[in-house]
C-alpha cells in the first residue's frame, strides 16, 4: 500500500511540474527540458551500467553518466543554440575512440576484460541517451513545446491507465511474457486504448501542430496514439527483460514508487524514436 501511495504523490506532483517545465520555459527550443533529458539521461546510463555490473563487465559510474549524456548533450547544441549537426556523428566518434584507445593503452592485465568493457560503453552511449534524443529533436518544429507536451502525456496515459486496468481486471490473464509475469492482457489493452484516445483528440483540438499531411485527421491521430502506445508497452517489456536477465527488481532506489530511473522511463524512451517517425510522416 505504502508503494501505491508513493506512486500517486510522485504522479500528482511530478506530472504538474513537467508539464509547467515544458509550457512555460519554451526559451531556445525547450531549453530547460533538454538538460532535464541530458540529465535524466546520465542517472539512467548510471543505473545501466550497474546492471551491466552484474554481468561481469564494470563500468566505472562517473564514466557511464558521462557516456549518458554525450549525445542528448550535443543534439541540444545543435537545436538550442545552432551548432552543426555534424557535431553529433562527431561526438558519438569521439566516445567510440575513447572507448576503445582508453582501453587499449592499458596494462596486459587489462585486455583479458577489455570486450565486456567496450561494449558496456557502448550500450550506456545508446541507452536510454539514444533514444531520448528524439525529444529534443522534436522541439525544433513550430509550436515544438506542444508536440513534446502530448507525446509525454501520451506515454502517460498508456502507463497509467495501464496500471489501474491491470489493477482492476487482470487478475486473471498475466504471466503471458515470461520477461514481465506481472502485466496483464487487460493493463495492455488499457494503457493502449488511453494512448489512442489522447491521439484522435488532439487532431481535434490541436489542430494547428496536428494537421494531417497524407491520411485524414481521424485516423493520423488513431495510428499516432496506437504506434506510440505500443512502443511504450514495448519499452517498459525491453526493461523489464534487462532486469530479469541481471536478477533485479528495479533499476534503482530514486524515485519513491517507481525504484529507479530506467524504470520511469523505459517507455519514454522507447517510444520518443517512433513518435518523432510517426508525426513527421503524418503531420
Amino acid at each position: 500500500m505504502n508503494k501505491i501511495i508513493e506512486r500517486f504523490l510522485i504522479f500528482f506532483i511530478g506530472l504538474p511540474l513537467l508539464v509547467c517545465l515544458v509550457l512555460f520555459l519554451p526559451q531556445r527550443h525547450n531549453l530547460a527540458l533538454n538538460l532535464v533529458v541530458v540529465l535524466v539521461s546520465a542517472l539512467g546510463s548510471v543505473e545501466m551500467a550497474g546492471m551491466l555490473k552484474r554481468k561481469g563487465a564494470p563500468l566505472p559510474p562517473v564514466e557511464a553518466g558521462i557516456l549518458g549524456a554525450l549525445l542528448p548533450l550535443a543534439m541540444t547544441a545543435v537545436v538550442c543554440f545552432g551548432v552543426d549537426p555534424l557535431f553529433v556523428p562527431g561526438v558519438v566518434m569521439l566516445a567510440v575512440s575513447w572507448l576503445l584507445v582508453s582501453r587499449t593503452l592499458g596494462g596486459a592485465e587489462k585486455l583479458e576484460g577489455l570486450l565486456p568493457l567496450v561494449a558496456a560503453g557502448f550500450s550506456v552511449l545508446i541507452y536510454p541517451g539514444f533514444f531520448l534524443v528524439w525529444i529534443i529533436r522534436l522541439v525544433r518544429y513550430p509550436r515544438g513545446h506542444l508536440i513534446v507536451l502530448i507525446f509525454l502525456l501520451m506515454v502517460f496515459a498508456f502507463d497509467s491507465a495501464a496500471w489501474a486496468a491491470g489493477m482492476l481486471f487482470g487478475k486473471g490473464n498475466r504471466n503471458i511474457i515470461p520477461a514481465s509475469p506481472n502485466k496483464s492482457v487487460a493493463g495492455f489493452v488499457g494503457g493502449l486504448a488511453a494512448s489512442t484516445l489522447l491521439g484522435l483528440g488532439v487532431v481535434s483540438l490541436l489542430p494547428e501542430p496536428f494537421t494531417p499531411r497524407y491520411i485524414p485527421g481521424v485516423l493520423s491521430g488513431l495510428i499516432l496514439g496506437c504506434l506510440s502506445g505500443f512502443a511504450a508497452a514495448f519499452g517498459d517489456l525491453a526493461e523489464s527483460a534487462l532486469k530479469r536477465s541481471c536478477g533485479i527488481k528495479d533499476s534503482g532506489a530514486l524515485i519513491p514508487g517507481r525504484g529507479g530511473v530506467l524504470d520511469s522511463v523505459d517507455s519514454v524512451a522507447m517510444a520518443a524514436p517512433v513518435y518523432y517517425v510517426l508525426y513527421r510522416f503524418l503531420f
